[in-house]
C-alpha cells in the first residue's frame, strides 16, 4: 500500500508541475500585453519594458517558472497585479466560497445516488423505472432553466429564500444555508441524473454475479446482501464516478456563481482572466490543480483500499 501509495504522489506532482509550467508558458506571451493595459494606451515603449523589468518579465521564461516555482512551495504565490494583496490568501477566501457549496451538493448527490441507484437495482420493476426517470429530468432540463425556475418559486414569488448574495457560515449560519440552498439544489439534480444511473448499473452487474446466487442458497437475507456485499464491491466504481462528480462540479461552479452572485472561485478566475492579472491566473490554477490531484489521489487510495487488485495498476 506504500509503494501504491507513493507511485500516486509522483504522477500527482509531476501533474501538478507539468500544468503550472504549461500555464505560465501561456502566460508569459501576453506579458508586454498586460504591462501596456496596466500603463494606458499612451505608455511609450520605454515605460513598458520599465515595468516589465521591474515586474521581471523580460527574463527568460524558465528562471521566472522556477522563481515563482520556488516562491510557491514557500506559500508565497505573490500579489495581484490590479489590486495588490496577496494571490495566496485572496484564492482561498474565494475557494472556500466554492467549497462550501460544492461539498454540501456532494455529500446529497452521493446520499441520494446511492439510495436510488440501490433501490432500483433490488427492487426491479416500477422502482427501477422511477429512478430511470429521475435520472433522466435531471439530464433533459438545463442546469441555468432549473435554477432560473428554482429563484423565480422560492425566491420571487414564495420569498423563502434570497435570489442572489452570500452570507459566511460565520457570519449567520442560517443565512448562509439560505444563500447556497438553490445553488445546492441545481448541482444535485444534475449530479445525480449522472451517479444514480452509474450506481444502479454497477449495482445490477454485481448482483448478477455467482458469489450472489451462493449467498442466496444459503439463507442471506437480500438486505445484507445488497448492503453488505454487493453495494461494498460496487462502491470502487461509484467512488471514481463520486471524484469525476466532484471536479464537474468545481468546474461548472462559474455559471453557478454568475447566476447566483456569489463571490466564488470560478467568477473569480473568469474576472482575473478578463484583466489579465497572471499573478492571480497563476494562483488560481495551482490551487485547482492541487485540489484535482487531491480528490484523484483520495479516490484511488480508497479504491485500493477496498479493491487490492487496484494496487497492482
Amino acid at each position: 500500500m506504500i509503494s501504491y501509495t507513493l507511485r500516486r504522489l509522483g504522477a500527482g506532482l509531476i501533474l501538478i508541475l507539468l500544468v503550472t509550467f504549461i500555464t505560465f508558458l501561456l502566460l508569459s506571451t501576453s506579458f508586454e500585453d498586460v504591462a501596456k493595459t496596466i500603463l494606458g494606451q499612451s505608455a511609450t515603449p520605454e515605460a513598458t519594458a520599465a515595468l516589465m523589468e521591474a515586474k521581471g518579465w523580460d527574463r527568460p521564461v524558465l528562471v521566472q517558472y522556477f522563481d515563482w516555482l520556488g516562491a510557491a512551495v514557500r506559500g508565497d504565490l505573490g500579489t495581484s497585479v490590479y489590486t495588490s494583496l496577496p494571490v495566496g490568501p485572496t484564492v482561498l477566501q474565494r475557494l472556500a466560497v466554492t467549497l462550501s457549496v460544492i461539498i454540501p451538493a456532494l455529500i446529497l448527490t452521493v446520499i441520494i445516488s446511492t439510495v436510488l441507484g440501490v433501490w432500483a437495482a433490488s427492487r426491479g420493476g416500477v422502482a427501477d423505472r422511477l429512478s430511470q426517470g429521475i435520472s433522466l429530468v435531471g439530464y433533459i432540463v438545463p442546469g441555468l432553466l432549473l435554477a432560473i425556475g428554482l429563484v423565480v418559486i422560492f425566491a420571487v414569488q414564495l420569498k423563502w429564500l434570497p435570489a442572489t448574495g452570500y452570507t459566511p457560515p460565520g457570519e449567520d449560519p442560517a443565512a448562509w444555508a439560505r444563500s447556497i440552498t438553490i445553488p445546492v439544489i441545481v448541482l444535485v439534480i444534475g449530479g445525480v441524473a449522472n451517479m444514480a444511473a452509474q450506481v444502479r448499473g454497477r449495482m445490477i452487474d454485481e448482483l448478477r454475479r455467482d458469489y450472489v446466487r451462493t449467498l442466496r442458497t444459503r439463507g442471506a437475507s437480500t438486505t445484507s446482501i445488497v448492503l453488505r456485499h454487493a453495494l461494498r464491491n460496487a462502491a470502487s466504481p461509484a467512488l471514481t464516478v463520486m471524484s469525476l462528480e466532484f471536479i464537474a462540479m468545481f468546474g461548472g461552479a462559474l455559471i453557478i456563481e454568475n447566476v447566483f452572485a456569489l463571490p466564488g472561485y470560478g467568477s473569480f478566475a473568469f474576472n482575473a482572466s478578463l484583466q489579465g492579472d497572471i499573478p492571480v491566473i497563476l494562483g488560481i490554477t495551482a490551487f485547482g490543480v492541487l485540489l484535482v490531484t487531491v480528490v484523484n489521489l483520495l479516490t484511488d487510495l480508497a479504491n485500493g483500499w477496498l479493491n487490492p487488485k487496484a494496487r497492482v495498476h
